[in-house]
C-alpha cells in the first residue's frame, strides 16, 4: 500500500503507519499537482488546507481511504468519495479537550482582562484600578450545545463553582444532569447567563444564531466567547453591543472567513480574538494524527474505522430495496428534530414490511442523521450511528415487523422526551420519500425544499380562511393544503406548503387564533 500526506501531521501518525505503507509526505501540491499523482496511492491524508475535490477523488483510481486529520470535512468531496467507494475518515474528538481547555483560557481572559492588562504594563502604564476583574465562583455558565466540546466545558466549569445552564434539545435529561447541567430554553439561558459559549455547527438554521433579538436580552454585565465556528454570532452587532456597553465583552476564535486579518472586532478594546486556536495544541495534533493514521490501517485490514464519514458499502441487491427508505428515513428524522419539545431521551424505529427482511442499520443511521443534522458536525452512518446518540444520552431500539397493513414497507420513528412523545412515519411511493404520519393524524405529503407550517387546533368553520388571509397578507403562496383530523369538529392537523418561510410575527398572529395549538415552521 502507498499513502500520500499532503498536510503536515504530527510524525506519530506518520509512523503508525510506516509498518503497513509506503508513505510519501508531500505537502503543499496545487489541485492539480495532486490530481496528477494521486493515481498511485491507496490512501491520502489530509488536514484543511489541501483541497480533496471530486477531480482529485476521480483521478484516484486506487483510492481506498481518505483520512482528515481533524473534524472539519469541507474541504473533502465526501459524495464524491462515496460515490467511488471510498472511506473517509476523521478524527472528531482529537481536538476536544483542547477547544475546551482554549474556551476556559478565554473565559478567564475576559474577568480578569488579561491581554489588555498585559499591552498596558508593556507599554509602560501600570493600570490595577482599570482592570479590576470578576471571579468565575459563583457566576452562571450558559453553554449553547452540549456535544463533545461542551460538555468537556462544562466538565471543567464545574471546578470553577460556576453554577451551569445548557440549552441542547438532543441531549437527554440524565446526561446533562450527569453534567451538572441544568437544562434550560434559549431565552432564559440568554436573561440568565454570566457568561455565554457557543458549541455548534454551522448551519442555515445556527448562522447568526446570537443577533439583535438575542443580545437584547442579555445581562450588560455578560461576556459572549465563540471557540466553535465564525458566524455563529454577528460580528458587526457583537461589536457594537460591546462599544455600547450592551454586554461587558467577547472572546472570539473564530471567523466567517479565514485565515481572518480584518475584522470589526479587532477595533473593539474590550474584544480578545485568537486566531482559531482551538485545537492548536501539540497534544491535539498528536491525537489526531493518530486517530486517523490508525483508521487508515483499519481500512487497509479490511476492518470497520472508528470514525468513518460515509456510509461504507452496500450490496447493489440491498441497495435498490433500501436506497429510496434511506433519503425518506432522513426526512422523518429530520421532521421529528423539528416537531419535538422538551430534551430528546430516546428514539424507538420499527422497520414494516419489506424492508424488514435486509440489513436495516442503513435506516438507522439516516433516521438518526436526519435528527441530529445540524446538531453535530459528525455525519451519522452505520458504524458511528449507536455511539453518537450514546454520547447525548439518547437510547435506540429497533423492532421489525414482517408485515405491513397499508404499505408495502413503513418506518416508524417515536421520539420520547420530557414532554411527551413524537411519532413520525415514512414510506416510499412512486420512487418518492413520503411522510404518512405524524402522532395520531394520517397523511400524505412529499418532502420538498418547499417550506411547510404545521398547525395542531380544533377543526371549526372559519379557521382555514383566517390562517389563509394571514399568509394572503402576508404575500406567501401556498402551494398546498393537507387537513387530516381524528373527528368532525374535533383535532386536527393542518399541513401548508409554502413557497418561502413565514416571518415570525405572522407566526405569532396564526398561534394567537382561537382553537390553534401549535405552529411550526418545518423544512425537510
Amino acid at each position: 500500500m502507498k499513502v500520500l500526506v499532503a498536510d503536515p501531521i504530527a510524525e506519530e501518525g506518520v509512523e503508525i503507519l510506516r509498518p503497513v505503507a509506503e508513505v510519501d509526505v508531500r505537502t503543499g501540491l496545487k489541485p492539480e499537482e495532486l490530481a496528477a499523482i494521486i493515481g498511485d496511492y491507496e490512501g491520502l491524508l489530509v488536514r484543511s488546507q489541501t483541497q480533496v475535490t471530486a477531480g482529485v477523488i476521480a483521478a484516484g483510481t486506487k483510492l481506498q481511504v481518505i483520512g482528515r486529520a481533524g473534524t472539519g470535512i469541507d474541504n473533502i468531496d465526501v459524495d464524491e468519495a462515496t460515490r467511488r467507494g471510498i472511506v473517509v475518515v476523521n478524527a472528531p474528538t482529537g481536538n476536544t479537550v483542547s477547544a475546551a481547555e482554549h474556551t476556559l483560557a478565554l473565559m478567564l481572559a475576559l474577568a480578569r482582562h488579561i491581554p489588555q492588562a498585559s499591552t498596558a504594563l508593556k507599554g509602560g502604564a501600570w493600570q490595577r484600578s482599570k482592570y479590576m476583574g470578576t471571579e468565575l465562583r459563583g457566576k452562571t455558565l450558559g453553554i449553547i450545545g452540549l456535544g463533545n466540546v461542551g460538555s468537556e466545558v462544562a466538565r471543567r466549569a464545574r471546578a470553577f463553582e460556576m453554577r451551569l445552564l445548557g440549552c441542547d434539545p438532543f441531549v437527554s435529561e440524565d446526561m446533562a444532569a450527569s453534567l451538572q447541567v441544568e437544562l434550560v430554553t434559549m431565552e432564559r439561558l440568554l436573561r440568565e447567563s454570566d457568561f455565554i459559549t457557543l458549541h455548534l455547527p454551522l448551519t442555515p438554521q445556527t448562522k447568526g444564531l446570537i443577533g439583535p433579538k438575542e443580545l437584547a436580552m442579555v445581562k450588560p454585565t455578560v461576556r459572549i466567547i465563540n471557540c466553535a465556528r465564525g458566524g455563529l454570532v454577528d460580528e458587526e452587532l457583537l461589536a457594537k453591543a460591546v462599544e455600547e456597553k450592551m454586554i461587558a465583552g467577547a472572546a472570539v476564535d473564530v471567523f466567517p472567513e479565514e485565515p481572518a486579518t480584518k475584522s470589526v472586532l479587532f477595533n473593539v478594546d474590550e474584544v480578545i480574538v485568537t486566531p482559531h486556536l482551538g485545537a492548536s495544541t501539540a497534544e491535539a495534533q498528536t491525537l489526531a494524527a493518530r486517530d486517523v493514521a490508525e483508521q487508515v490501517v483499519a481500512v487497509f485490514n479490511g476492518q470497520p474505522p472508528r470514525y468513518a464519514v460515509n456510509v461504507p458499502f452496500v450490496s447493489a441487491d440491498a441497495m435498490s430495496v433500501l436506497g429510496p427508505y434511506m433519503a425518506a428515513a432522513a426526512a422523518g428524522g429530520r421532521l421529528v428534530r423539528q416537531l419535538v419539545e422538551g430534551q430528546v431521551n430516546s428514539i424507538q424505529i420499527t422497520y414494516e414490511g419489506e424492508i424488514s427482511a435486509y440489513d436495516t442499520n442503513t435506516l438507522k443511521a439516516s433516521a438518526l442523521g436526519g435528527l441530529l443534522e445540524g446538531v453535530t458536525e459528525e455525519r451519522v452512518n452505520i458504524v458511528n450511528a449507536n455511539l453518537l446518540a450514546t454520547r447525548r444520552g439518547i437510547s435506540v431500539v429497533e423492532q421489525k415487523k414482517t408485515r405491513c397493513e397499508n404499505y408495502a414497507s413503513l418506518i416508524t420513528l417515536n421520539a420520547t422526551t420530557s414532554t411527551g412523545t413524537t411519532t413520525v412515519a415514512v414510506t416510499v411511493m412512486r420512487d418518492e420519500p413520503h411522510v404518512v404520519r405524524v402522532d395520531n393524524y394520517w397523511i400524505d405529503i412529499v418532502p420538498s425544499d418547499s417550506y411547510f407550517l404545521f398547525s395542531d387546533h380544533i377543526d371549526r368553520p372559519g379557521l382555514i380562511g383566517s390562517v389563509g388571509k394571514i399568509t394572503g397578507d402576508a404575500d406567501i403562496n401556498i402551494s398546498y393544503m393537507y387537513v387530516s383530523r381524528l373527528k368532525p369538529r374535533g383535532q386536527a392537523l393542518m399541513i401548508l406548503a409554502l413557497d418561502e418561510a413565514l416571518p415570525e410575527e405572522q407566526r405569532q398572529q396564526l398561534l394567537s387564533l382561537p382553537d390553534v395549538n401549535t405552529v411550526k415552521m418545518v423544512r425537510l
